[in-house]
């Protein structure tokens, strides 16, 4: 996979980005938005694909970006389809702060050394090209304003910020109402996309425990609730990441 795409994972982090604090809003969704976006990324890549609510590994050759293949790597090791809300809400050390390391080398975002309370160390990110941010945004307002169908990749990125909540984030107040409900619409657009974003929506409301009615594994016993082995962690942890 080329670099000169952003993925949607690294997407997700900038929309939800504050540039005025260096904080990301929705910080503990956030962590299930970016797990799910590694889903959506993977399957627009060819490498994974919808099997009813669960995901199969269909193309086990790895992308070229080491987080993905990571992701792509911990789902091949099942041996079978996952459920989708099984994966987001498995244990994922790190995840945010993989991607915030990742785009700070990529230059996207400084990280602006602090501190808490004047003891605890932190880190904020600022944005180094802003206009990268508001294309970004430009794709979803476009989408929302014109209601043209958008192309998958701005379908699942619109999919996604509902699920996690940016939508008070990226259109605030009473003005903004009527543009979060049709952020929320534009769910429809995308198979996978909205897949996904049902799927952290479930985690959120504590579905992920429950398997659906009827649902049974190919041993024909229901699947117990479990999560999936910890994602590697890249990047040093030994900075707080301000929320």
């Amino acid at each position: 996979m080329g670099r000169s795409r952003r993925t949607i994972p690294e997407e997700l982090l900038l929309l939800a980005l504050d540039p005025t604090t260096g904080t990301t809003a929705q910080p503990q969704s956030l962590d299930l938005g970016l797990a799910g976006a590694q889903l959506v990324e993977l399957a627009l890549a060819g490498r994974i694909a919808p099997d009813g609510d669960r995901i199969a590994v269909v193309v086990p050759r790895p992308t070229g970006d080491p987080t993905l293949d990571c992701a792509l790597e911990l789902l091949r090791r099942r041996g079978a389809p996952v459920r989708a809300v099984h994966w987001i809400g498995g244990p994922r050390l790190g995840l945010r702060q993989t991607y915030l390391s990742h785009l700070e080398r990529c230059g996207m975002v400084a990280a602006v050394p602090g501190q808490m309370c004047g003891v605890l160390p932190t880190t904020r990110y600022q944005a180094t090209d802003t206009a990268i941010s508001r294309e970004i945004r430009a794709r979803l307002d476009s989408a929302i304003r014109t209601g043209v169908p958008p192309d998958p990749r701005t379908a699942a990125l619109a999919a996604l910020a509902h699920a996690v909540g940016l939508g008070k984030h990226l259109y605030p107040g009473n003005e903004g109402r009527s543009s979060r409900s049709r952020l929320r619409d534009l769910i429809r657009h995308d198979p996978m996309g909205g897949l996904v974003a049902h799927a952290v929506m479930d985690v959120q409301n504590g579905a992920a425990a429950q398997p659906r009615r009827g649902q049974a594994t190919a041993g024909g016993r229901p699947e117990p609730a479990r999560g999936v082995p910890m994602q590697a962690h890249h990047g040093s942890m030994a900075r707080a990441v301000a929320h």
